[in-house]
């Protein structure tokens, strides 16, 4: 049994610094018939609980922003915030805006991507372009354009389709939401194997370390039936 015949649910958000960072790894899993991916898109945790920005620790927010940058140069991936934040929110009460027209825009382009099976090279391409330091203004021009195509899909099209008909994009968004959660956990990236969650890019060595457990024991398992059946 290889072990792309064991999908991964990977629960990710545009907005997720570590949602990014993970990503190379995901790729190089994939490339090595490690894992494959199956990429649900979720809002932010911004968008489903806003009031989570009234609670926390002041400290916590700097520790992220510190922590995030520190993950990526441990990982040698190139790393900035995106330039504009994908969540409107102030700086300073942390309020997050009743208009959002970023987060709402992406995640659902990335529903659609999701329709046309390209779900985990639509994270790799878009989240490369707002997270990487190479772009400004990303919302702007023709950057989001040119990543979209990196991936075979077309934006224009893509925007009209979203416009015209959000509602069953905003179903398979909540959809992914309810399984997230169903799953054991609410935050991202969120990886879930046979019902087993790993939560947080620093979870994937233990990832792959069960994914390896799952693997052997199957193929065990499948000798064991062969041989069974060829002296029955």
């Amino acid at each position: 049994m290889n072990l792309k015949s064991l999908p991964v649910d990977a629960y990710l958000s545009f907005r997720s610094p570590y949602s990014y960072l993970a990503l190379e790894r995901m790729r190089s899993m994939a490339e090595h018939d490690e894992a494959h991916w199956n990429v649900k898109f979720v809002s932010p945790l911004a968008i489903r609980l806003p009031v989570h920005f009234k609670l926390p620790d002041p400290l916590a927010r700097p520790y992220f922003f510190r922590d995030s940058a520190r993950v990526a140069e441990f990982l040698g991936i190139p790393f900035r915030r995106p330039l504009p934040d994908p969540i409107v929110q102030d700086p300073i009460s942390l309020e997050i805006a009743a208009k959002q027209p970023y987060i709402h825009r992406l995640t659902r382009l990335g529903a659609l991507a999701t329709q046309h099976g390209l779900a985990f090279e639509f994270a790799q391409e878009v989240m490369r372009m707002l997270w990487d330091g190479s772009v400004d203004d990303w919302d702007k021009g023709d950057h989001l354009q040119r990543a979209v195509s990196r991936v075979g899909l077309d934006l224009h099209d893509m925007e009209r389709k979203i416009v015209a008909e959000p509602g069953p994009l905003d179903a398979l968004i909540q959809r992914h939401e309810r399984e997230q959660r169903e799953a054991g956990h609410w935050g991202v990236p969120l990886f879930v194997i046979e019902g087993e969650p790993f939560f947080g890019q620093d979870r994937m060595d233990q990832l792959r370390w069960r994914l390896k457990q799952k693997t052997h024991s199957s193929q065990v398992l499948t000798t064991v039936n062969t041989f069974s059946e060829a002296n029955s």
